[in-house]
């Protein structure tokens, strides 16, 4: 179970790095290597990760539009949420629900693909084992 907050936060970085194909590219293709990096380096996916989200958050925009910009603005624009409901001019808590239904979706769409992202073994979830009583432990609650 991958931590969905954790897989957008990476997806933003990539797509705030001019990589999304959710928005027309400000350099020419065979130009953007020769221009300096202007963002701050943050924490992203390979390509190969971030068109398969681009493909989730796509559907996301067709389907449900305002969860879209509100994802949008909050992992890739990297705006908080108190600024993105005061912008929107709603409740904080509405936002904060909009963001959780987005990253349901997100998450719901990339178990429906039910491929491996390269990033997994970094976000997954930890669980921790079920702990078992043994034998010496079981007779020393009853006496």
């Amino acid at each position: 179970m991958r931590d969905i907050p954790q897989v957008l936060e990476r997806w933003g970085g990539w797509a705030a790095a001019n990589n999304s194909q959710l928005d027309w590219q400000k350099t020419a293709a065979g130009f953007r290597s020769l221009l300096p990096d202007t963002y701050k380096s943050r924490l992203s996916c390979c390509d190969d990760d971030g068109l398969l989200i681009d493909g989730c958050v796509t559907r996301l925009k067709n389907l449900k539009p305002e969860e879209y910009q509100i994802l949008i603005l909050h992992y890739v624009m990297n705006q908080p949420k108190r600024a993105i409901a005061r912008a929107m001019k709603r409740d904080e808590k509405l936002v904060r629900i909009m963001l959780q239904m987005a990253e349901g979706f997100v998450e719901g769409c990339l178990a429906t693909l039910d491929t491996r992202l390269d990033m997994d073994p970094m976000v997954e979830i930890y669980k921790e084992p079920k702990k078992v009583l043994t034998r010496s432990a079981k007779s020393r609650l009853f006496y």
